[in-house]
């Protein structure tokens, strides 16, 4: 990795060529003729003669200096990719030509989410207090089993349309301290806002018509202790990210929480866009949409594949 003059241009790994026989390129390019393998990576023949995709060795040295969205100067889109390739990171172009200093301006504050470790605690807690109230068969006296605490809970609950929907599934949650204690911020009207956030998440995991409404059959599921939550991964630019993982869009920070994207709606200036028309706002939406329109797509294709297998 070398740097060049005062502005930190990057230009990652050494530049080597390898010079391969006529027959050896030739027989490359047909392996390959088919394969994408996206920004930063390029495609390589196997021992077995398999196509894979691997980072891009060396980059054409052409300079055409751009910033990325890690604050770096890099030599050209190539070493850009290339570098987020190598790291494992996500890194986007910024803007063309050098890093410019950043101003001091407020960085953007991290959304509220929940984040699947918070949806799977709270439902570890919510397990732990129901299975708390099994009482066996006595020899005069007959107990109740895990399916029938639900179902009394559920009648509780229910407004009497068979279906929790994600105030009356949160009220029941409310019903037990223990399992809605869940701090992971310091104040508390954060901490509120992650719980209502993480009944959204538990009512996702089950609602299989996606009327974001729980029969008893899908909160009997949801709260089923041998049921393994799926992790569930964002989609965005034909990759996919884990929960957790960050990108941002001018002053703002967008975040992958239980398989969605999402942002805050934060002006450049540190203010809160509440109310205020602006351009901004109407990029920030129309970005927001364009993620959750890779997420839905990547939805489609998963659901498509495991239908194949």
């Amino acid at each position: 990795m070398t740097a060049q003059g005062g502005n930190d241009i990057i230009s990652v790994g050494k530049l080597s060529e390898n010079k391969l026989p006529m027959e050896e390129l030739r027989s490359k390019s047909k392996i390959c003729a088919n394969v994408f393998c996206g920004a930063g990576r390029e495609c390589a023949v196997t021992e077995k003669g398999e196509p894979t995709c691997l980072c891009i060795e060396q980059c054409k040295p052409h300079k055409r200096p751009v910033c990325g969205s890690n604050g770096k100067t890099y030599l050209n889109h190539c070493e850009l990719h290339r570098d987020a390739c190598l790291t494992g990171s996500k890194i986007q172009v910024d803007y063309d030509g050098h890093c410019k200093e950043k101003k001091s301006v407020s960085p953007s504050a991290s959304p509220v989410v929940c984040y699947q470790s918070n949806r799977d605690e709270l439902r570890h807690r919510i397990i732990q207090w129901l299975e708390a109230e099994i009482i066996p068969d006595g020899w005069f006296s007959k107990g109740s089993n895990y399916s029938e605490i639900l179902d009394k809970y559920f009648k509780n609950f229910d407004n009497g349309d068979s279906r929790l929907d994600s105030s009356e599934f949160l009220k029941f949650v409310e019903q037990n301290e223990t399992a809605i204690n869940i701090t992971t911020y310091p104040d508390q009207e954060n901490n509120k806002l992650l719980r209502g956030l993480c009944v959204d998440a538990l009512i996702e995991l089950s609602d299989e018509n996606a009327d974001w409404k729980l029969s008893f059959q899908e909160f009997l599921k949801c709260l089923n202790p041998s049921f393994n939550p799926p992790e569930k991964k964002c989609a965005l630019e034909d990759e996919t990210y884990a929960d957790g993982a960050e990108t941002e869009v001018d002053c703002n920070r967008c975040v992958c929480a239980c398989g969605n994207w999402v942002c805050t709606a934060m002006t450049c200036d540190g203010k809160n866009q509440k109310g205020a028309q602006t351009q901004t706002e109407e990029e920030m939406t129309r970005y927001v949409q364009e993620l959750q329109k890779h997420q839905e797509t990547a939805e489609k294709t998963k659901r498509v594949s495991t239908k194949e297998i």
